[in-house]
């Protein structure tokens, strides 16, 4: 299983939110950069890099970030927020970004994201399912709509979907730990690769994301709280 480090950006700045709330974030002192090359120092591979004002504005806002991070460092980087025209989706490919990863126009726009998929590759355009109450959520987390998570996911299993990151909105960002259930019911159903988040606590939450076949697992609070130190991760994985 991956282990990948998350990265929420506003203003430039890190910080975390509790249940996609904005106005609950919580900014720490380090820049993106010095966070970065920090994970990359203690054997972190893979970095989820979120642009929140993209994802509320319908623009990306943090190209300049992609293309920083990816010219310091060596993390692969998974790129989301904002992302809602093939222009955009460029934009983040050209400024560093390995991945991108797509929520709200898979919602509303299903024919081009499908084409994003065949046209990009299925191993770069990871679909962003977010929910709450197993209902997709879209537009920066703001935005609630009628489709079932696991629907939704069987749906696009059928047009070669490769990657799925799978966020339980409730949990995100409570350190209270993940949606064990609802993972173990999408692993039952369909042979998406998925990638855990929102919620995780401790090793142990990584241990039993693990051995229930999740393909990646995204790591935020956790990390930035000390909850899961990144000498533990560096230890185990």
């Amino acid at each position: 299983m991956r282990i990948i480090a998350a990265m929420d950006i506003i203003n430039g700045e890190c910080v975390r939110l509790n249940q996609g709330n904005y106005d609950t974030r919580k900014t720490y002192t380090s820049t993106p950069l010095e966070m970065a090359k920090r994970f990359e120092d203690n054997g972190i591979t893979h970095l989820h890099l979120v642009d929140l004002l993209g994802a509320k504005s319908n623009k990306i806002q943090i190209a300049h970030l992609i293309e920083e991070i990816k010219n310091k460092t060596h993390l692969i980087i998974d790129f989301g927020g904002g992302i809602r025209t093939e222009e955009d989706l460029v934009i983040a490919f050209e400024s560093g970004a390995q991945q991108v990863t797509v929520g709200s126009i898979a919602l509303t726009d299903p024919q081009r994201f499908i084409s994003w998929l065949d046209k990009y590759g299925r191993d770069r355009v990871i679909l962003g399912a977010d929910c709450k109450n197993r209902r997709i959520m879209t537009h920066g987390w703001l935005t609630e709509t009628n489709k079932d998570v696991l629907e939704y996911l069987n749906e696009y299993q059928k047009h070669g979907l490769l990657y799925s990151i799978v966020t339980d909105i409730s949990k995100d960002g409570m350190l209270q730990g993940p949606s064990f259930s609802l993972y173990k019911e999408i692993l039952a159903q369909n042979t998406i690769q998925l990638i855990a988040s929102g919620g995780i606590r401790s090793v142990k939450d990584l241990k039993r994301l693990r051995n229930m076949g999740c393909e990646g697992a995204i790591i935020g609070k956790a990390i930035y709280e000390n909850n899961i130190t990144l000498k533990e991760l560096k230890e185990l994985w």
